[in-house]
């Protein structure tokens, strides 16, 4: 396992690398600025869907051990998000908290956006052993539950962002879909296993025996 974090932990660095070897050689589009963006928009989403996946996968798979990359695709979700965001805060406004906050409020794209990277921040700063002990497991994973939101509302930043062609973020709220009603039937079907051991248990199928006699 300590070799795979290592290769996922340099796959998670390539985005940036690219990132930086198309701006030092001018692989960039006519708009950097913009193209930085969306690049870093882009894989934030695709690492928030990809943490989102790996219970998913875990449960399917049964390779449990998977869990223990969630945490550093979470990390990596982050840093792009705030990559992205202070693309925004700095090349695109420099500092200039006025508008930087008009255009919060008056564009509804970048009001998605910015919940969405709001609702990351706290789930970083939960996200060491230490912080999950402090917090305790129950109102840790609760906490957690923000990252559907934060999903969300990125989907919908996206689908908002595009005037055109929706397709690519679509399929991002497809996907989104299909993770979340696997994880509304995973629920239903731990509970449903529940209640049918609650009734198969020795006591239960004798007084039910007694009941039928």
């Amino acid at each position: 396992m300590r070799r795979l974090k290592s290769w996922v932990f340099a796959a998670c660095l390539v985005p940036l690398g690219l990132l930086v070897w198309h701006g030092a050689t001018g692989g960039l589009t006519a708009n950097p600025i913009e193209d930085i963006t969306h690049r870093t928009g882009d894989w934030t989403l695709r690492f928030l869907l990809l943490t989102l996946a790996i219970t998913p996968i875990r449960r399917v798979s049964g390779w449990h051990s998977l869990a223990q990359l969630r945490r550093m695709i979470g990390l990596f979700t982050f840093f792009y998000a705030v990559l992205h965001f202070s693309t925004f805060l700095v090349l695109d406004f420099f500092f200039a908290f006025d508008l930087i906050l008009a255009d919060i409020v008056e564009r509804r794209f970048i009001t998605a956006g910015f919940t969405g990277f709001v609702l990351l921040i706290p789930l970083a700063i939960t996200s060491t052993h230490r912080m999950t002990r402090r917090l305790g497991g129950k109102r840790w994973r609760r906490l957690h539950s923000l990252v559907y939101a934060a999903a969300l509302a990125g989907v919908v930043h996206y689908l908002w962002l595009v005037k055109v062609d929706i397709g690519p973020p679509l399929i991002y709220a497809g996907i989104l879909a299909v993770l979340l009603g696997a994880r509304l039937w995973f629920r239903f079907a731990q509970k449903r296993a529940r209640v049918v051991s609650a009734t198969n248990r020795p006591g239960d199928v004798a007084a039910n025996a007694g009941r039928v006699g």
